[in-house]
């Protein structure tokens, strides 16, 4: 069965992953830290046999993959189906905001169903259909060859889980870094498995990064409940 090997990589960082800002298809570009991501990738993948590249079209996946891309001799080619799930009103804000001005659909939101979307937003089944759509029929496209694809942590998230067969309900659950370099292979049939996830070695000696936790939320939201208060929420 003939299959497609795809590097896939989280854009660099932004101003608004250093605030745990929900970003979703608000086109942010990327901050001093990212461009700098961006610069290791570009040693990180000099000598892979990569035949073509692609990215989403918002602006800090495509300033990420400029190097890379540059350095193997390629232009990558913009998809806006490969962009980061939309969250609607709630783009922009923290957790912290987010509650304050729309405390039930926050609320909502932390049951982490597949078919609930913030006001505005796409749900997770549907992004997930978007997203993982977009991938196979790039590669159905390509079979047989090796592309680098530059997207976004909630679309590496619908990857980890198509390949692990866990469900679309419940939180976050793979390490996904910015700038992380993810190697999956993707079978004719759709099918896909993981080969390496969230490589970061590239990125010694840079700061550390933002880590957005969406358990978190939980576990503050419990403890509150615990001691009688009100549950905090830290974006």
């Amino acid at each position: 069965m003939t299959t497609t090997d795809l590097f896939l990589i989280r854009h660099g960082e932004t101003d608004w992953n250093r605030a745990l800002r929900f970003q979703g298809q608000t086109d942010v570009p990327l901050n001093a830290a990212g461009l700098a991501q961006a610069a290791r990738l570009a040693d990180r993948m000099a000598g892979e046999a990569v035949d073509l590249a692609f990215t989403s079209d918002l602006t800090r996946a495509r300033q990420t993959a400029v190097p890379p891309a540059e350095r193997l001799g390629l232009v990558a080619a913009p998809d806006a189906d490969l962009r980061e799930q939309a969250f609607g009103a709630a783009e922009g804000l923290t957790g912290t905001e987010i509650r304050a001005r729309m405390p039930d659909a926050w609320e909502r939101w932390l049951a982490f169903r597949a078919d609930h979307a913030l006001p505005g937003g796409e749900s997770t089944r549907q992004f997930h259909e978007r997203t993982v759509g977009a991938l196979r029929r790039i590669a159905a496209a390509h079979a047989g060859r090796t592309l680098m694809v530059v997207t976004h942590g909630g679309v590496l998230d619908m990857v980890f889980r198509t390949a692990r067969a866990l469900s679309l309900d419940g939180p976050r659950m793979a390490e996904i870094p910015n700038a992380g370099v993810n190697r999956v292979r993707i079978a004719a049939d759709g099918a896909i498995e993981i080969v390496q996830w969230a490589d970061v070695a590239h990125l010694d000696g840079l700061p550390q990064q933002p880590v957005y936790d969406q358990t978190r939320h939980l576990r503050e939201r419990e403890a509150a409940a615990t001691e009688g208060a009100p549950p905090p929420v830290s974006g």
